[in-house]
């Protein structure tokens, strides 16, 4: 999925003649901290609320512009781009230009949130098993082995890694909601289940538990 295809039509667009006391009105509108300014189609920069909170509210916001935020991406880049500069610098907003450096609109978080949970596969249908694993142990294949013993097919996979324990993180998306026999069969293989996300038959083992402790006060 391309830039161009998530540009959210509720951003705001600046004018280099606009106040600061009208800037900060139209954020508080919009609920963004940050926004585009444009001289007609020209992409000046994004200005964040941050740096209009000290100034007076008569001042022109053109003469801020060397605190202008210049980061955009281009409407061909591929959507993930986007979010790489949203997260890397915390970025209410990402502008989106065309091939001549024109404002074509902008990426707000929020959106991009909701493309990459519909992108990710969050709102399908099924359930999510979260592994934690060394990188030696992991294995697509053996994987996929496991969740198939259990009539299910994985319709997603995505791993990160952690550098500060050298592990890696495993997230399956699994097309069946009930769960209990899968997280089972990985934990009967010695795979770590950090998370999962569904429906289980079963009474897990910190549920027996803790009725027992319940019975056991009850006497």
């Amino acid at each position: 999925m391309f830039c161009s295809q998530i540009i959210s039509p509720e951003v705001p667009i600046l004018s280099p003649t606009d106040t600061v006391g009208k800037v900060l009105s139209q954020m508080e509108h919009s609920r963004l901290s940050q926004l585009p300014v444009c001289d007609h189609e020209r992409f000046m920069g994004s200005v964040s609320e941050d740096e209009l909170l000290d100034e007076s509210e008569g001042t022109l916001i053109s003469s801020l512009h060397e605190r202008f935020m210049l980061h955009a991406v281009k409407v061909a880049d591929h959507f993930l781009l986007a979010a790489r500069l949203m997260h890397q610098l915390d970025m209410d907003i990402v502008p989106v230009l065309n091939e001549n450096n024109e404002y074509e609109g902008a990426i707000t978080r929020r959106h991009l949130f909701h493309e990459l949970a519909r992108k990710t596969g969050s709102e399908e249908y099924g359930s999510i098993v979260v592994l934690e694993m060394s990188n030696q142990d992991y294995s697509v294949g053996e994987l996929n082995r496991l969740v198939e013993s259990n009539d299910a097919i994985i319709t997603q996979l995505n791993t990160w890694s952690d550098p500060a324990t050298h592990l890696i993180s495993v997230i399956i998306r699994i097309n069946k909601t009930e769960v209990s026999d899968i997280v089972a069969t990985f934990q009967r293989h010695e795979f770590t289940v950090l998370y999962y996300l569904g429906e289980e038959l079963y009474r897990n083992e910190l549920q027996n538990n803790l009725e027992n402790l319940m019975n056991y006060l009850n006497l």
